[in-house]
Parts: structure tokens; sequence; C-alpha cells
């Protein structure tokens, strides 16, 4: 695998790394949407995360966290970004991933936006990939106030995010061939 930057990647090293950014979306997707099933998905079993607070098995972690987002804030959005790959063999891998979060408090008048990196090992069966470990690195944390706007003006036409199975992301996936014709 790939231990020099720059370096032409193989189709198998081009497959492996596709498949972990699909897991970093993911999970990204799970957290924002408050899918522990998603969450759940892309760890294996015997997973463990660091996520300061709470250090443990990520299959717990994943019906743990889903209720504290639930219970602080609106929405989340977060993105990962800038992931440097260390390719140990064809079954074992590293990333560090820049991750910028932001968290829409309940009252809708301030966020917390959090700037921070993802240490992060996946393993690979043969076949898929997973996360095996993750820890969370924060570099900094702030809160905003915010001046809610969705529905003013030309934005109050918008569909509007929700963080459950009614923001229509899921119904989106969930009939795609009439997501094509919309």
């Amino acid at each position: 695998m790939i231990s020099s930057p720059g370096q032409v990647p193989s189709a198998a090293d081009m497959g492996a790394r596709l498949a972990i950014v699909e897991l970093l979306n993911c999970h990204s997707r799970a957290l924002d949407r408050l899918d522990a099933s998603l969450m759940k998905a892309v760890y294996w079993p015997s997973a463990t995360v660091d996520y300061g607070g709470f250090k443990g098995e990520a299959h717990v972690f994943a019906d743990l966290v889903m209720g504290a987002l639930a219970g602080q804030y609106q929405l989340t959005q977060h993105r990962v970004t800038n992931t440097v790959f260390e390719f140990f063999n064809d079954q074992h891998a590293a990333t560090e991933s820049l991750v910028f979060a932001k968290h829409l408090l309940l009252d809708g008048a301030s966020e917390m936006v959090f700037s921070g990196r993802y240490l992060d090992r996946f393993e690979c069966d043969g076949v898929d990939w997973k996360f095996k470990f993750r820890r969370v690195v924060m570099d900094w944390s702030r809160r905003r106030d915010v001046v809610d706007e969705r529905a003013a003006g030309s934005f109050a036409s918008l569909t509007k995010g929700l963080n459950n199975r009614q923001d229509s992301s899921w119904n989106h996936f969930a009939t795609r061939l009439e997501a094509i014709v919309e």
C-alpha cells in the first residue's frame, strides 16, 4: 500500500481509500441524522471509541450519543476533510482527518462550533472495511450567537433540515427512482 505522499495508488489502494472515505462520510451522516443503526454499521462489533467523556465500545456509544445530541441540539453538521492515510497492510489502515462540526442549540439562538481531528483505525476482513477505533482530538471550540434566518425572505420556501427520519434525505434515498425524476 501507499506510504509515500504523491505516489500513484494502485486500483486496490484506491478501492480501500474510497471505502474508508465512505465510512467517514456515513459516520458523519449517522451523527447528523441521529441514526444509531448506520453508526453501528460502520464499526466492527469489537470496535472502541475515545470521545473524551465516553471511552468504550463503539456500538454502546452509538446508542448513547444519539440521545445526547437530540437532547442538546436542533441540528448538527459534521464535515470531515483533509484525510491522510497510512496503510500498514491490506487489512489495516490509519487516518487522520480534520473535523469541523456545527451544533445548533435547541433554542436556535446559538451554535457550538467544534474544530478538531479524528484519529481512526480501520480493519478489512478481506471484503469490507470498517472502523476498529476512533479518537477525537479537540483543537478548539467556540460558541456563537445565531440570527436564525430559516423563515426569512427567500429562505422561507426552502426545505428545512431535520435531525431525524422526517428529514427529506430519508425519503430521497428510500425512493431512488422517484428521486431521479423529481
